[in-house]
């Protein structure tokens, strides 16, 4: 599961192939919708939540609030169920996603941070991560990603920075859960389920507030 993005995204897979998957776009939605996405790919699939082994949940980069829904409710999952969480990093997804769509590296992702910033990272091809994930304005990282297609939401959203922008747009936990398959099965240990922030959350306690005490 993902909620690292506008998308709430689930997906099951057997450790071959995914067999049921969901996804919804709605950046204020995601405690609302992450849930029902949930029961619905275990039905689709024919299945019980007690026959999962294994949960993995996207990290991020991604902004507080929609983050932590997909964080707490993987972890929940892992203590009712006694089974691991996995983390994978959000980017990695979309740009495993790409690969399994054809396209060849180097390129970047790019999602939407707000402030006017993307979170971003390169990667020499689908599989392969350049460097850890960052947060900027686009037009900073303009000069640096020249040349290079740029996957992803951040992508669409500046188009004069990033001009070759490539699908997919939204992560899908479909490529999260094959990504952390073959990293599994090839023995490969994934990052633990906290949250990559990157910046501090949007919500802050104001400066220089009055306080107000009883006499």
């Amino acid at each position: 599961m993902d909620t690292a993005t506008p998308a709430v995204t689930v997906a099951l897979h057997d450790g071959t192939s995914v067999i049921a998957s969901s996804g919804q776009v709605d950046a204020r939605r995601h405690g609302e919708l992450l849930l029902p996405a949930v029961d619905r790919i275990l039905a689709e699939a024919g299945t019980k939540l007690d026959a999962v082994t294994d949960v993995v949940v996207g990290v991020g980069p991604g902004p507080y609030t929609g983050l932590r829904v997909g964080l707490v409710t993987a972890a929940t999952f892992g203590s009712a169920l006694s089974v691991p969480v996995h983390g994978l990093c959000t980017l990695d997804g979309l740009a495993y996603a790409a690969g399994q769509e054809g396209l060849d590296g180097p390129f970047a992702v790019a999602t939407d941070a707000r402030r006017k910033e993307v979170y971003w990272a390169r990667y020499e091809d689908g599989r392969t991560r350049v460097g850890e994930p960052a947060v900027d304005r686009p037009a900073d990282i303009a000069e640096a990603l020249a040349g290079l297609p740029v996957v992803g939401a951040g992508a669409v959203l500046y188009p004069d920075a990033f001009p070759d922008a490539r699908g997919p747009e939204h992560v899908a936990a479909g490529a999260l859960a094959a990504l952390a398959a073959e990293r599994l099965a090839a023995g490969r240990e994934l990052l633990p389920p906290q949250p990559l922030y990157l910046r501090r959350p949007d919500a802050q306690v104001p400066k220089n507030y009055k306080v107000v005490t009883p006499k």
